[in-house]
């Protein structure tokens, strides 16, 4: 067949309505943008509101919109179930107001499990039932770094255990950051104009958080800090501040990968009251209406984390990962999942915070798990450059991320409700699922050997078990040969009905998983692994 003008124009627009079909329709959980071309007169972000109400006829959403320079502007919204959607927007402008239409939302595709909830009361799950089992890093300024840097960050997170990390939106002073783009019109060090954002600080940013959730990373967008005092961001009037958080949610909050940290190290920001983060939570609780995760990360004092509008707790505290017992003290305070997010990093700085081993940090990851809670990682160790992890990203050169997709792959075979603590009485700590699987984490401790035995919640007689000897730094899991049936020893706990033990390689940083492969609990049966 001659390919004439006329075939070539036949087939170009068929072309435009494929693309004009395909930006009709989005998954379930992904982004549905409507663009709309606008009044440039003016100051269009103090001057224009805009808004979209969607609805499939079941859900009913009303979501902000934002201005994205030149004239254009933009809602962004999050669909949570498939079907036929529809639209119609409001705005203070005519050529704004009033525009509708209609899209499909399609089943999620296999890797897309919508955003992360909270689940059975101090855990995490997608939205699809997914259990998430936080593996976190820190990076504040990975994204104020020259694009090079940037992409080997993400070229390194590709291969690392990390699913969650987080990052902070406004730059970081230097040498922690490079800003190559600002989120103000203006002129740097502190000349800025706070009535005009820069959409393409903005527009970066956008593009980081969608290479994360990619590659399946949580984006964990941390709002105000107290390390910008060279560029002013850490005294703008509450006004301003205002209006920066809703214009970040406008137009982040769409994203299924995304969790909101109103600060690090909320109580340095010296400019700020309890008030203000009292406020600042309420807005942005006011403009997601997909409900992202929302935490606030403490320095020397605790924000109230039983407030309301606080869904997890996010921790700054290293001793409490340190001995056993420890670790689940704030889950009983607010019950709400915990994270420990900062519990100092593996380093070889000077600080204080930034000197711990590898060992000691892969440690502090396992006793956070068994207490039921969550630990993050981060490193501030110096190559041949001035970069760390910690600040700028780049690579990561320290002994644990290694140590912690063990973890991770010992986690994806843990129960899916997630580990809870049982016994912290004993040298180890214990987490797990009563009478279905337990994880014992020995710490320090070298022990020889450990005699079987259970605390006495959801354990009968005659159950039995199986057990692995995992050694959390080598990353080897060795079974232990046999079977153990348990009987009852007391009041408090059953143990072999053989009176069997088992020994240990007498070194520290071991960890023992044991799981039920038969028998009956309170009248259930359990299948045979």
């Amino acid at each position: 067949m001659k390919f004439t003008p006329a075939l070539y124009c036949a087939f170009t627009f068929l072309l435009a309505l494929a693309r004009a079909a395909l930006a009709e329709n989005t998954e379930q959980w992904g982004v549905y943008e409507v663009a709309l071309k606008g009044p440039g007169d003016g100051n269009p972000f103090l001057d224009v509101r805009l808004s979209a109400t969607f609805t499939d006829g079941t859900h009913s959403h009303e979501v902000e919109g934002f201005y994205d320079g030149d004239g254009m502007y933009r809602v962004r919204f999050m669909p949570e179930a498939a079907g036929e959607w529809r639209y119609e927007t409001t705005s203070n402008r005519w050529p704004l107001t009033g525009k509708t239409g209609t899209f499909s939302v399609t089943a999620a595709s296999p890797k897309n499990h919508g955003p992360v909830r909270v689940h059975n009361t101090y855990h995490f799950a997608y939205a699809d039932g997914t259990p998430f089992r936080q593996i976190g890093t820190t990076s504040y300024s990975w994204c104020h770094q020259s694009d090079a840097l940037e992409e080997q960050t993400l070229k390194t997170l590709a291969g690392a255990p990390f699913n969650k990390i987080r990052m902070c939106v406004l730059p970081r002073d230097p040498p922690m950051s490079n800003p190559q783009r600002f989120p103000f019109a203006g002129t740097p060090p502190k000349q800025w104009d706070f009535a005009h954002f820069d959409p393409l600080f903005f527009q970066h940013l956008e593009k980081r958080v969608g290479q994360l959730r990619d590659l399946g990373i949580e984006a964990d967008l941390i709002l105000f800090h107290p390390y910008g005092k060279q560029w002013g961001f850490d005294t703008m009037d509450a006004a301003t501040d205002d209006r920066y958080v809703r214009y970040v949610v406008a137009r982040f909050a769409a994203f299924r990968n995304v969790w909101w940290s109103l600060a690090n190290e909320y109580d340095f920001v010296r400019t700020k009251t309890e008030a203000d983060w009292d406020r600042f939570f309420q807005i942005v609780q006011a403009g997601d209406p997909y409900a992202h995760l929302r935490s606030i990360h403490n320095g020397a004092r605790f924000y109230n984390n039983a407030q309301p509008w606080v869904t997890h707790a996010s921790i700054q505290n290293g001793a409490a990962v340190e001995e056993p017992g420890r670790a689940e003290l704030y889950r009983d305070v607010w019950r709400k999942p915990v994270v420990y997010d900062e519990v100092k990093y593996e380093g070889n700085i000077e600080s204080r915070w930034g000197r711990l081993t590898g060992q000691e940090m892969v440690d502090r990851f396992w006793a956070g798990t068994v207490a039921g809670t969550y630990v993050g990682h981060s490193e501030c160790l110096k190559g041949e450059d001035v970069n760390m992890w910690l600040g700028g990203g780049g690579v990561l050169r320290g002994e644990s991320p290694t140590r912690l997709a063990f973890l991770r792959q010992v986690l994806d075979d843990a129960p899916a409700d997630g580990i809870e603590p049982i016994d912290k009485w004993q040298d180890s700590n214990m987490g797990g699922q009563p009478g279905v699987y337990y994880l014992l984490y020995f710490g320090q401790n070298a022990p020889k050997w450990w005699t079987f035995r259970l605390p006495k919640s959801g354990v009968t007689a005659g159950m039995k078990f199986k057990a692995e000897i995992l050694d959390t730094w080598a990353m080897t899991v060795t079974p232990v040969e046999g079977e153990f049936a348990t009987k009852k020893k007391d009041n408090y706990s059953f143990v072999d009905e053989k009176g069997r033990s088992i020994a240990l390689p007498a070194k520290p940083a071991l960890a023992l998983r044991i799981r039920r492969v038969e028998g009956k609990k309170t009248g259930e049966e359990v299948p045979v692994e």
